[in-house]
């Protein structure tokens, strides 16, 4: 287990043990305290380790906690979804007016990008800082989908140019990830609007906090607008995809038409002259009748095609579909 403590506005990190982070919790004001739980390890209680109301607080740290947002007392909780890497990761919060504590597994905390971000800002309270911590979260997701809408454009232009079979498994990856985006902040967003717009009715909620909570409901509708961008560019690379595939398959049958229209009156010459019947073996003796019949017939049913294909303009349908 990490502890890291930031110091606010100053944005100092300083790395401790959980003993020494509920020292400081007890002690100092303005405070961050983020803490980095083993990937693997079994969920354990946090909240009584750092002094907090274990309680009210039995969720915190345990994996696979569904997105959250509520207020208690002079306490918030959330369950924040952050994009690290190709995996959606949860970010466990809990903020009064004295500090805010992070909780996440494996590497996927904000707390060494986010001091850079305190420090510019140097926010005033430890609701400001964590309005700020929302909305980076929201830029992780901004960022996702962003790369991932280029990256499916830039596969869409590839694909006209030359198709290639891997790019089905790209297509699909890229509609996964899209999927995974939008199942992750969807719920998210919906609870933390229903509990800001309570907390916004209250005449006691301080306009400045106010101002920060819509600011943050528009950076989320813009986040959702970006993913479902991405869906609907998914969507369309593969009917793309399956346009191309279809005017391929166009182009065989195509062919095989302009082979049939050759080759069956061919086939129809070869089997009825291959039949053995009296007609065929007692009258036709001379070497002529045969070049007359067998062959003559055969060449004036190949140019009969011709003309037919030439006069259908199957042939330039096809030079310009190639």
């Amino acid at each position: 287990m990490i502890v890291t403590v930031v110091s606010i506005p100053e944005g100092t990190l300083t790395r401790t043990d959980v003993s020494g982070a509920r020292e400081r919790l007890a002690a100092d004001r303005f405070l961050l305290v983020d803490i980095e739980l083993p990937a693997q390890a079994p969920g354990t209680p946090i909240a009584g380790q750092l002094g907090l109301d274990a309680e009210d607080l039995d969720w915190f740290g345990r994996p696979d906690e569904p997105a959250r947002a509520e207020f208690l007392g002079d306490r918030a909780s959330f369950v924040v979804p952050v994009v690290h890497e190709d995996d959606i990761a949860h970010l466990h919060v809990v903020v009064t007016e004295r500090f805010l504590v992070t909780a996440h597994r494996g590497r996927a905390g904000l707390a060494r990008s986010f001091t850079a971000v305190l420090r510019h800002e140097r926010p005033e309270d430890t609701v400001a800082v964590l309005f700020l911590l929302l909305q980076e979260a929201l830029t992780t997701f901004r960022r996702a989908a962003v790369q991932a809408l280029l990256q499916t454009e830039e596969l869409e232009d590839d694909m006209f140019e030359y198709r290639r079979p891997e790019h089905v498994l790209r297509l699909a990856r890229l509609r996964r990830r899209s999927a995974l985006l939008h199942h992750a902040l969807l719920p998210y967003l919906q609870v933390t609007d229903e509990i800001i717009t309570r907390r916004m009715m209250s005449p006691a909620f301080p306009e400045e906090r106010q101002r920060r909570a819509q600011e943050f409901q528009a950076a989320g509708r813009l986040v959702l607008a970006d993913i479902e961008s991405l869906q609907d560019a998914a969507r369309r690379a593969f009917a793309s995809y399956s346009s191309l595939v279809a005017g391929e398959q166009n182009g065989v049958i195509n062919r095989l038409a302009i082979v049939s229209v050759i080759f069956l009156p061919l086939s129809f010459l070869t089997g009825f002259f291959g039949m053995n019947f009296t007609f065929l073996t007692n009258r036709l003796e001379t070497r002529d009748e045969f070049w007359l019949l067998a062959v003559g017939l055969q060449a004036v049913a190949v140019l009969g095609s011709l003309y037919v294909l030439h006069r259908t303009r199957i042939w330039r349908r096809l030079r310009d579909d190639d």
